[in-house]
């Protein structure tokens, strides 16, 4: 036998030799060393215990499923059903109702007040005095008249002052250019209360019904402008880009996608303009005023009769009142999904 031969054999029958790695018994036969290497010692276990009472302290995993086994059937869970909140739509008769509510209980105080002596008639007439004092002034003819005269005031200045401040709005909100060159003026103009004008357009224009007009249109001018130009900055540009696109022009534009989009804002600052108008009415028909509704409230200063002013005062008011409630029927026209959703609340 040779020496490799050999030497294999004692690797076969020695297993601690057997484990070692193949180069160190080739080193072995090539060095032709006969010598037997030294057993390594066993290494110890980390759990001095042994590994008996190591296996008992581990806590037992979950038997893993057959292959062929079923899934266990999972707990069905209980669903909870959605509470739907449905809205309800008012009736209008209790709208009504509603808003008659506030009026109903000033007059029922008004009267109580009168009919106690609290109210005297040097200071406050009476409602039955009121009330029959305005049949005799509109069978007289003097109401129809004066409030003839008195809408034909406020509705001149109220037109020339929306028309202004919807074209200077549109201008200032569409364009740069507009806006840096309008809008400091203007709010300039709004910061001046309109009642200090007075003096300087009777100045201007006299005594006429132009000072008495212009002095309407400057007071319903402002809430517009700021109404409308706020609304037309706040246009959707993705809506203006699409415009650019197909070719819209910028008149174009304005007409179908500014102003449209702008039209609830325009409406809320209409109705700010023609309350101003009876303000501004009030205080223009004391400029020398020989008819009209404050006409004949300085004819009954003059003679100290609280039931023909009083007369005059709720019917400014009622102007108000009415203005406001056509604005409303405009809004409900043309924007019919507002209405919608406000009689759902």
């Amino acid at each position: 036998m040779t020496a490799l031969e050999t030497a294999a054999a004692r690797e076969s029958a020695d297993p601690i030799r057997a484990a070692e790695p193949v180069g160190a018994a080739d080193r072995t036969g090539a060095a032709g060393s006969t010598e037997r290497a030294e057993p390594t010692e066993p290494i110890e276990s980390a759990n001095p215990a042994g590994p008996a009472e190591s296996a008992d302290q581990t806590e037992p995993a979950d038997p893993a499923p057959a292959p062929g086994a079923a899934p266990a059937a999972l707990e069905p869970l209980e669903l909870l059903t959605p509470r739907v909140r449905r809205t309800r739509r008012r009736p209008r008769g209790l709208a009504f109702a509603l808003r008659a509510l506030g009026p109903i209980a000033i007059l029922a105080g008004w009267w109580t007040a009168s009919a106690t002596g609290v109210l005297t008639k040097d200071l406050l007439a009476s409602p039955p005095e009121v009330f029959g004092q305005a049949v005799d002034l509109w069978r007289s003819g003097q109401l129809s008249a004066a409030l003839t005269v008195s809408l034909a005031r406020a509705g001149t200045g109220l037109l020339i002052g929306v028309t202004a401040g919807l074209l200077l709005g549109v201008t200032a909100g569409f364009s740069r250019v507009g806006d840096d060159l309008l809008d400091s003026a203007v709010q300039t103009l709004r910061a001046l209360p309109f009642l200090s004008l007075v003096p300087l357009f009777m100045v201007w224009f006299g005594i006429g019904e132009a000072a008495r007009v212009i002095l309407i249109a400057v007071a319903t001018t402002f809430p517009m402008y700021v109404s409308t130009s706020g609304a037309v900055r706040a246009a959707d540009p993705k809506l203006l880009e699409a415009a650019r696109t197909f070719g819209l022009g910028r008149w174009a534009t304005v007409r179908r996608i500014v102003l449209p989009g702008a039209l609830p804002a325009i409406l809320s600052g209409l109705r700010l303009s023609t309350t101003l108008s009876v303000i501004a009415l009030i205080a223009a028909e004391e400029i020398n005023s020989t008819a009209g509704l404050g006409y004949l409230m300085a004819q009954a200063q003059n003679f100290s009769r609280t039931d023909i002013l009083t007369v005059c005062i709720l019917i400014y008011g009622l102007l108000g009142l009415s203005a406001d409630i056509a604005i409303r029927a405009l809004e409900r026209v043309l924007m019919p999904w507002r209405a919608a959703a406000g009689g759902a609340r």
